[in-house]
């Protein structure tokens, strides 16, 4: 069976027109083989305006639902992803390049994040809070917000959905979602599955939950529209410099999760299997297509002969391969684009004194418009070059460290700021890794990798990844708007802070 019919056979189960597929203006690529495996058609600048328009009255009636009964709606969504997760997963793979594996993962880590703001629908809470003045009582209240307007990757085409779209319709507002035009397959199933969802759930307005297939221009007619309260937006830290000045010029609000240049310290008392094994899934997972893949290394002299020897031995036995059709642990880059990046920065390091091992493209299946390429390490006499730029694919720099405060100089000094690691058994070094003095990413982990992230903590990052959070902990206050309420039961009206206004 070609990919083009499984593809076909696999919306078809999800729920997903025929019609859909063909005849549109985008053409879909999967990156296993390079082939074409749909056309689809993209909203102008006018439907996506009335899509807006309409999930705003949408969101006005959804507001006045309760809590714990928006909650059922995306409980019914949870339900729906369980049923499909295998073809959903399966489709990950052949639009997204992932092995199985993770495509089966992703679909599972929307499955989590309905089950967290299930739970979340009866837990919005607010504060009561000490006042000044006597037979009065201060408190805050929550909100829903708007319209979020979801801007979502490719590398995690069905995910970042889900963490926004579960937390904001628990919180009483409507979304509307444009995926990635490289990923618009999985959305469109989403979509579908959300539908099915919906018509359990009965009696939702319409709009509530929607999609638009569009490129650049239909994303900023979203970005630029006043009733889009929120922008949440998952990409590049260019994207990321045009999306949250624009937004911010309306006074709207952004969720911003942008570039990961992520590095992980080796010290002297690390466990080194722990560690061989975290570095090669952080590095080589998902073919470094992740915003926490780890792309940085610093090893201590004392074991640096000891660690690399065996990251290099890892690098040249992975196996590399269409996920479609083997086992292998490393797929695809998304496309020519990725490739020429890679080869890019491969050929910059060699220039600033990089030994490299690795970095070749591999023929898979004779397909020459697929780009698979064989994960690199790259051993640097310093941090320079092209380590302080992320580039979107398996490259692992690597560098000998001899102090550790140099080393946490050394990871802290890029402008991206979201994962970090460090593998150490001695507990000073960890603390002071955790601490105030140590790692300046949103996420600092250790003898953990960077990659991989529950749903349960709040997800995001510093610096140029751009301060947004989403998924776990109270990164659900980002969807809703705070509003401070006193209420005077006595008969007098004192002033705060004791002023005097007698009339």
């Amino acid at each position: 069976m070609s990919v083009k019919t499984q593809t076909k056979d696999l919306l078809a189960k999800l729920g997903v027109d025929a019609a859909a597929l063909e005849g549109g203006d985008l053409a879909v690529r999967t990156p296993t083989t390079g082939e074409t495996i749909a056309n689809v058609k993209t909203a102008s600048a006018s439907e996506i305006s009335a899509q807006i328009d309409k999930a705003h009255d949408a969101f006005k009636a959804w507001r006045k639902v309760p809590a714990p009964r928006r909650g059922e709606l995306v409980r019914l969504l949870g339900e729906e992803l369980r049923a499909h997760k295998d073809d959903l997963g399966t489709l990950v793979s052949i639009e997204a390049g992932k092995i199985p594996s993770e495509g089966l993962g992703e679909v599972q880590e929307m499955i989590d994040i309905c089950d967290f703001a299930v739970g979340l629908s009866r837990q919005l809470y607010g504060l009561t809070i000490a006042t000044e003045r006597a037979e009065h009582r201060m408190m805050e209240t929550w909100h829903p917000l708007g319209v979020v307007g979801i801007i979502s990757a490719f590398n995690f085409p069905v995910a970042v959905w889900s963490w926004n779209a579960a937390l904001a319709l628990v919180c009483g507002n409507a979304t509307i979602w444009k995926p990635s035009e490289k990923t618009p397959l999985t959305a469109m199933a989403c979509q579908a599955i959300m539908d099915k969802a919906l018509a359990k759930f009965g009696d939702s307005p319409e709009g509530l939950a929607t999609i638009f297939i569009a490129e650049r221009e239909g994303g900023e007619v979203m970005v630029d529209h006043q009733k889009v309260a929120l922008v949440s937006a998952t990409g590049s830290t260019r994207m990321g410099r045009e999306v949250g000045p624009r937004v911010a010029k309306r006074f709207g609000r952004t969720i911003l999760e942008l570039g990961g240049n992520n590095a992980g310290i080796v010290c002297p008392s690390a466990d080194l299997g722990m560690a061989v094994r975290a570095i090669a899934f952080g590095a080589m997972g998902t073919a470094g297509q992740r915003c926490t893949s780890t792309r940085r290394l610093f090893v201590h002299e004392s074991v640096y002969d000891k660690l690399v020897p065996q990251l290099k031995k890892a690098y040249e036995g992975v196996s590399i391969g269409n996920p479609l059709t083997s086992g292998a642990l490393v797929g695809p880059l998304i496309d020519k684009d990725a490739a020429d990046n890679m080869e890019k920065a491969l050929a910059a390091a060699k220039a600033a004194g990089g030994s490299i091992v690795g970095g070749e493209r591999v023929d898979v299946e004779g397909n020459e418009d697929a780009y698979y390429y064989r994960p690199a390490i790259v051993e640097m006499p310093e941090q320079s070059g092209p380590m302080f730029e992320e580039t979107f694919a398996p490259i692992l720099y690597v560098v000998k460290y001899s102090d550790f405060d140099d080393a946490i100089d050394m990871q802290n000094a890029v402008g991206a700021g979201l994962s970090s690691m460090v593998f150490t058994l001695n507990v000073r070094e960890a603390e002071q890794f955790l601490s105030a003095s140590g790692s300046d990413c949103g996420i600092a982990n250790v003898n953990i990798g960077t990659s991989g992230a529950e749903i349960g903590g709040a997800f995001g990052g510093e610096k140029e990844t751009g301060g947004g959070r989403e998924s776990g902990s109270d990164a659900w206050k980002a969807y809703m708007r705070r509003a401070t309420n006193t209420v005077n039961y006595g008969t007098e009206l004192p002033l705060a802070q004791g002023v005097s206004f007698d009339i």
